[in-house]
C-alpha cells in the first residue's frame, strides 16, 4: 500500500492551527506527505499509521498560550536520521532540542512546530534493539 492510499486509522490526531498553510508547509519540511488538503483541515502522514490533521481554528475558538502542553506526539524517525529532521527543523525557525539518548533505549529529537506544538522524532539504541 503505498503512503496516499486511503485505510481506516486506528488513531490520529487533530492540531488545531491558525495558519493551516504553514503548519502544513513546516510539517512538510521535516518530511510528512500532505494526503488531502480542504477549506478546513490538512491531512499529513508521516508513515503508516502516523496521520495528523491540522484543522483550521474556527473564529469563535481562541486558545492563547502553549499548544499541547503536557503532550508529546511521537513518530518513529524511520528511514531519517534524526540530526536530518533537526536540520529540516531549524531551517523552518523551529526549536529543537536533541537528539539525545533517553534511559529507556531510544534516541529523541523533541522539535517544537510554529503553532507550539510538540514532536518527538525517535530511533531505537542498539541495546533497544538486542
Amino acid at each position: 500500500m503505498g503512503i496516499d492510499e486511503s485505510y481506516l486509522m486506528p488513531a490520529y490526531v487533530k492540531l488545531l492551527v491558525n495558519d493551516a498553510a504553514r503548519a502544513a508547509a513546516f510539517y512538510e519540511a521535516l518530511g510528512f506527505t500532505r494526503i488531502h488538503q480542504d477549506p478546513v483541515f490538512v491531512h499529513l502522514r508521516w508513515a503508516r499509521y502516523a496521520d495528523v490533521f491540522l484543522v483550521a481554528m474556527p473564529q469563535a475558538v481562541s486558545l492563547p498560550g502553549a499548544r499541547g502542553v503536557g503532550v508529546l506526539l511521537c513518530f518513529h524517525a524511520g528511514d531519517v536520521s534524526l540530526e536530518t529532521i533537526a536540520t529540516r527543523a531549524a531551517a523552518q525557525g523551529a526549536t529543537t532540542d536533541g537528539p539525545r539518548d533517553q534511559p529507556w533505549h531510544t534516541r529523541e529529537l523533541l522539535v517544537t512546530d510554529p503553532e507550539g506544538y510538540r514532536l518527538t522524532f525517535v530511533e531505537p539504541t542498539p541495546q533497544f534493539i538486542a
